[in-house]
């Protein structure tokens, strides 16, 4: 049935994951290889912004929003249904900030190294996370429970240094505390 509906939506379904999304096994990483139900959404996605005069901000903010990332693999399938290139979905992708281009952990840090946040020891709590959870920025702990990134200004320099949790605020945050602000989120 589900195959019936799939193919009425000129949906391939096949054996090959690259027969679905018509690029050929040589271009994929090895680690990128999808799901099939995240490529029907990326090309369910596709399909219903197909109208839009300008659809691509919002194909991506919906990958974004339904996979919670939007991988290599998607940004080939997006650029072959909207006959873009490759490197210009790429550089939207790794331009805007809201873009993940990895799976994030269920909370996400953010670590400001805005300059008052950075001259009041911001790389030494950048040095502290790292070592706590194993990560380097931009990277997700191996249980997938946290992310890591690194923003250029939270708007809070008063309270400098500064990082959130999952929009939580930490003001004057030293190495030490770290251990501790981690902990609430186990």
């Amino acid at each position: 049935m589900q195959q019936a509906v799939l193919q009425s939506r000129n949906i391939r379904v096949s054996k090959s994951i690259s027969e679905d999304v018509g690029i050929p096994e040589a271009d994929w990483e090895s680690h990128e290889m999808p799901k099939k139900k995240d490529i029907f959404t990326v090309q369910r996605i596709l399909e219903s912004n197909m109208g839009r005069k300008s659809p691509l901000m919002h194909v991506l903010h919906d990958v974004q929003r339904e996979i919670g990332f939007i991988p290599p693999w998607a940004q080939k399938l997006i650029a072959r249904d909207l006959k873009l290139s490759f490197s210009e979905i790429h550089g939207v992708v790794s331009f805007y900030n809201f873009f993940s281009q990895r799976p994030k952990g269920r909370h996400t840090i953010q670590l400001c190294q805005g300059t008052a946040c950075y001259v009041r020891g911001g790389k030494l709590i950048m040095n502290q996370l790292k070592r706590s959870l194993d990560v380097k920025p931009g990277e997700t702990t191996k249980d997938g429970r946290f992310s890591l990134e690194i923003v250029r200004c939270l708007g809070c320099c008063g309270l400098a240094p500064v990082m959130t949790v999952d929009g939580d605020v930490y003001r004057k945050v030293n190495p030490e505390r770290i251990g501790d602000i981690l902990e609430d989120y186990r």
